[in-house]
């Protein structure tokens, strides 16, 4: 399920896979949500409503108005407004989660021997890397940004940028020490080449947890956002469940 309040950017080093919300809060949401300048934009696939739009209070769905209560326009309108409040936390811890990935690979990268250039130019690029992932994180205004395709190529651009440069210098390790005559060490560093992304992954993954604590921080927002939607129904008389938070 998506994730709400562009929670999905904390998916942004899940290549490099830091905890999100889903796990950390348990909240999710069927739908994707845009912050457009006067108005919050849920929309998503299926089942109707495919598209519910909150405006100080004010509820259409599928572009219907719905009459609300003063009480729940009044929660609407909260609603809006501390979501609203919630992104830009989300959006410092997802720039945290990027800069302790990357220091995370650079102490990997540390402990591989590598060559001096190859460190060098490891170094430029996971740098180049880190910094546009922060500034597109900086700029998003929906989970649209980091759904499917997008994230995977965004993803995929990175790995395939990076670990070739890695992967390069264990080979030639390897044919080093196989021309030495150490032909286990040699063994050694092809199969740890071969299987570089693997191998990295529960590593990061360790490194990573560090960020649980500012996730966690997150969750009483989280959880406020799902009681204010309670009970609130949209067009076709169903609760809105925006989002949902469970045990």
């Amino acid at each position: 399920m998506r994730r709400l309040a562009l929670v999905v950017l904390l998916l942004l080093v899940t290549s490099l896979h830091a905890q999100d919300l889903a796990t950390t809060c348990h909240a999710s949401s069927s739908y994707d949500v845009t912050l457009k300048p006067d108005s919050l934009l849920f929309d998503r696939p299926s089942p109707a409503p495919f598209h519910v739009e909150l405006q100080h209070g004010a509820l259409r769905t599928d572009g219907a108005v719905v009459k609300l209560n003063a009480e729940d326009e009044d929660r609407m309108a909260v609603f809006e407004r501390e979501l609203r409040a919630l992104a830009p936390r989300v959006r410092t811890v997802a720039r945290n989660g990027v800069d302790i990935a990357a220091q995370a690979l650079r102490a990997e990268a540390e402990g591989m021997g590598l060559g001096a250039d190859t460190r060098a130019e490891f170094n430029r690029r996971l740098g180049a890397h880190a910094a546009d992932l922060k500034r597109r994180i900086s700029v998003s205004q929906s989970t649209h940004d980091w759904q499917g395709d997008a994230a995977t190529q965004a993803m995929n651009q990175i790995a395939d940028d990076l670990l070739p440069l890695l992967a390069a210098d264990l080979g030639q390790q390897a044919v080093n020490a196989a021309l030495a005559g150490d032909l286990q060490t040699a063994a050694s560093l092809r199969d740890r080449a071969a299987d570089l992304a693997t191998a990295l992954r529960p590593r990061l993954q360790a490194r990573l947890q560090v960020l649980r604590p500012q996730v966690e921080a997150l969750c009483p927002s989280i959880q406020r956002l799902a009681a204010l939607q309670q009970g609130v129904r949209g067009g076709n008389g169903q609760p809105l469940n925006l989002l949902q938070v469970g045990q």
